[in-house]
């Protein structure tokens, strides 16, 4: 196996923006639309460690939400369009805030938390 030498913040970043192996860069992470793959198919990293639980959810909800309300809030201040023009307006821009970068988000977190080598929280035994 191949020693791969420490990647940048930035490094990692951009890996995780590709949806590349978070190690080497060069294989694929996803099987699916959000889908993992059991392992990278360039380098053997085990995804196994992986768990990003709902945090990538989290941030495209936060950054949707307040593109698609400020939006909102300015066109009914500006011009007052009737409710049904709302829907029109906005349910397909929350699609594409929501579902575009979500891939993207949920990779980004895997390298990160690859970069700092993230692991669960352990108690410390004090009674000594």
């Amino acid at each position: 196996m191949t020693d791969y030498p420490p990647a940048s913040v930035f490094q990692s970043a951009l890996r995780g923006i590709a949806c590349r192996c978070p190690r080497c860069g060069n294989g694929k992470l996803f099987a699916g639309f959000l889908t993992l793959r059991p392992c990278c198919e360039s380098c053997g990293l085990d995804y196994a460690f992986i768990d990003t639980g709902d945090g990538p959810a989290i941030f495209i909800i936060m950054l949707a939400g307040a593109i698609v309300v400020g939006c909102a809030l300015v066109v009914e201040v500006k011009y007052q369009p009737p409710f049904w023009l709302h829907a029109v307006l906005w349910l397909p821009l929350i699609l594409a805030t929501t579902l575009l970068p979500l891939r993207s988000m949920k990779s980004l977190l895997i390298a990160l938390q690859f970069h700092h080598k993230a692991a669960p929280g352990r108690l410390v035994d004090r009674a000594k």
